[in-house]
């Protein structure tokens, strides 16, 4: 099995580094989506594959950009960029698609993201991270764990059980074939 520092290589050819000097907290997987740096749990991220292309499935919302068969199985690919209600994202050299497990009624899914690319996995303590904004974010507050400030600059922490809640996205997918 490979690691996921191979598995960035491999999807980006460039190397995933990673930081262990900040000292206790929780490992997160970086990745550039519309210019902005975002982050989210390591322990949700399966794998990182290259983008390639993918079954197209009617009368899905915008942000549901497809379907992988990934080893045999039937993989949704979400357009992270459209989700959070911008422009579809446009499709790059380092473009990839992180695999994750995502929770429904306490079973595993898997879900592919599709962002521009990956960059790192970083250590972030719990002390260096602060409560989502109460205004002026980019996205919904909801979908925001928090704000980790890494560099002197800050990443926002994707909250990923909201962000990607597989039921409220399914809402909108019969919205969108009702409309």
């Amino acid at each position: 099995m490979q690691s996921l520092h191979d598995l960035a290589l491999q999807a980006n050819n460039a190397p995933i580094s990673t930081t262990h000097d900040l000292g206790p907290g929780l490992q997160y997987l970086t990745f550039s989506l519309g210019g902005e740096v975002f982050a989210m749990d390591i322990r949700a991220v399966r794998e990182i594959i290259q983008y390639s292309a993918m079954t197209v499935v009617p009368l899905m919302p915008d942000f549901v950009r497809g379907v992988i068969n990934l080893r045999g199985a039937v993989v949704p690919v979400i357009d992270l960029q459209s989700r959070f209600g911008r422009d579809l994202a446009q499709v790059g050299k380092k473009t990839c698609i992180i695999i994750f497990d995502a929770s429904v009624g306490g079973d595993k899914v898997e879900l592919g993201l599709m962002v521009d690319a990956v960059s790192e996995v970083i250590d972030i303590p719990d002390a260096h991270i602060e409560p989502a904004p109460q205004f002026g974010a980019s996205i919904r507050r909801d979908f925001i764990r928090g704000m980790g400030k890494v560099g002197g600059e800050f990443i926002v922490i994707l909250e990923p059980e909201r962000a990607l809640d597989i039921e409220e996205m399914a809402q909108i997918a019969q919205q969108a074939q009702a409309a």
